[in-house]
């Protein structure tokens, strides 16, 4: 019963038959072929070949913007560079010029408050002496009068 299912499934052969109709196609094949050749075909294909070649284009362009970005950065980094080692050298001397502006300063301070403090000290000392010597004037007749007051007498030199 099997073996009756399978036969009964399997393809028969395909019967061609060759007669007029079969010669009517083929000239219309070749025909339509060689009217839509012009017409269609090659505008087709002259328009995918130029979609190719913008295509490529492109690409070309874009690769040449690529490799013109690519130098104009590495210019850039490189005077990026040589600007920031000229910052530096400056900013060094500025530095260093303005240690010096400091330090010369300061000496001009050191000097005038060292001048200020000796003129201080002389005059503590001349004012100092004046009243020393004020007080020796004055010291016989302060001694007289204090040595009265406590013997209650009046003291004679």
């Amino acid at each position: 019963m099997l073996l009756l299912a399978t036969v009964a499934a399997a393809p028969q052969a395909i019967n061609v038959d060759v007669d007029a109709t079969l010669f009517v196609q083929v000239v219309l094949f070749i025909g339509l072929t060689l009217i839509l050749k012009p017409v269609l075909f090659d505008p087709m294909l002259k328009l995918f070949e130029e979609r190719e070649k913008r295509i490529d284009g492109a690409k070309l362009q874009a690769r040449k913007i690529d490799e013109k970005s690519v130098t104009a950065l590495t210019k850039y980094d490189t005077e990026m560079a040589r600007a920031r080692a000229a910052g530096g050298v400056e900013r060094d001397r500025i530095r260093a010029e303005a240690i010096k502006r400091e330090q010369e300063i300061l000496a001009a301070i050191r000097a005038d408050a060292a001048k200020t403090l000796e003129d201080g000290k002389r005059a503590a000392l001349a004012e100092t002496e004046r009243a020393r010597s004020a007080l020796k004037a004055d010291a016989t007749a302060m001694a007289r009068d204090l040595a009265s007051r406590v013997l209650g007498r009046e003291v004679q030199s």
